[in-house]
């Protein structure tokens, strides 16, 4: 078999010689980036785990930053908004999700508080009358503590939690007092 001319100017590199750390790191927040929107925090843990050092790992993220690829900010302010609507989750909630994939605070904070009480409020009624659906065996006490505690695991305060599904029983003529 005759061997073939090596490419004098090919932009990868040959088989078998590692690439360079830039490259890695680059190839790597592509990759992930492809598949949905990443925070920096997050990009930042893959490429330590890749072995990427750390001030390439910098530079790269900061290049990302400047054209737009990673966003943190515009990462919250979609990530709120989705999680609200197809999840239900209330403030508490997605601040605590942001907090965890590494969006800083100062950050979080304006795309949490474009949620206001009354979208709260409003997403909170929709979840409790579509649970209601399924509780229609339920005793009516205990049905009333069940949307209470799915609430309060969205995130939403006890105080809402209690009113909302008090005046959504009451529009199905149900009476209870949820907390007990």
């Amino acid at each position: 078999m005759p061997e073939e001319p090596a490419a004098e100017h090919s932009d990868v590199p040959a088989v078998g010689l590692p690439a360079d750390p830039e490259s890695v790191a680059r190839a790597i927040c592509l990759r992930l980036l492809t598949g949905r929107p990443r925070t920096r925090a997050e990009l930042a843990g893959e490429l330590r785990r890749q072995g990427v050092p750390d001030d390439t790992a910098t530079a790269v993220l900061d290049r990302f930053g400047e054209v737009g690829l990673v966003d943190d900010a515009a990462f919250a302010q979609q990530w709120v908004h989705s999680r609200h609507v197809s999840r239900g989750l209330a403030r508490k909630a997605l601040a605590a999700e942001l907090r965890r994939r590494g969006v800083d605070d100062a950050l979080a904070g304006p795309a949490v508080a474009a949620l206001d009480d009354d979208d709260e409020e409003r997403r909170a009624r929709q979840l409790v009358r579509r649970r209601m659906l399924e509780l229609g065996s339920v005793e009516q006490v205990t049905a009333a503590r069940r949307l209470v505690a799915m609430l309060g695991r969205k995130g939403y305060p006890k105080e809402l939690a209690d009113g909302v599904v008090r005046a959504v029983l009451a529009e199905h003529g149900v009476f209870v007092e949820p907390d007990g």
